[in-house]
């Protein structure tokens, strides 16, 4: 499994990339393989504020569907498009085409509670 050295995580399985006040959320490399296959993402928020660890949307898999829930406050800036026509891309490419959301972060100390790449990993028991 992967997991980039230069992201943050959650113990519900998000990834979090930070640049500036704005950040990219989707879920890990160990989340999808756990789901199996992406069917549908549904998220329908752009625009509104989401407090933290709030459910922001749903990943459906072919036997399960998941709430994602918010790393950090903040403001739904922009929802992968590409996820409605290729939900698939949360599996091949989690990191990377496979992201979620983009928010602009809310409250910047909020960033401290997230783990890093080995504190996720020690969760996950990696």
């Amino acid at each position: 499994m992967n997991f980039p050295s230069e992201l943050k995580y959650t113990k519900d399985h998000e990834w979090v990339s930070i640049s500036g006040n704005e950040a990219t959320i989707g879920i890990t490399d160990f989340a999808q393989r756990e789901l199996g296959d992406i069917v549908y993402v549904d998220i329908n928020s752009v625009g509104t504020e989401v407090s933290k660890e709030e459910v922001f949307g749903t990943i459906e898999a072919v036997k399960t569907v998941s709430d994602l829930y918010m790393p950090v406050t903040g403001t739904i800036l922009a929802i992968n498009d590409e996820l409605n026509n290729g939900p698939e891309l949360v599996n091949s490419d989690p990191y990377g085409n496979g992201w979620i959301i983009k928010i602009t972060i809310s409250d910047d100390s909020e960033l401290e509670g997230l783990l890093s790449a080995d504190d996720y990993k020690a969760l996950v028991g990696a």
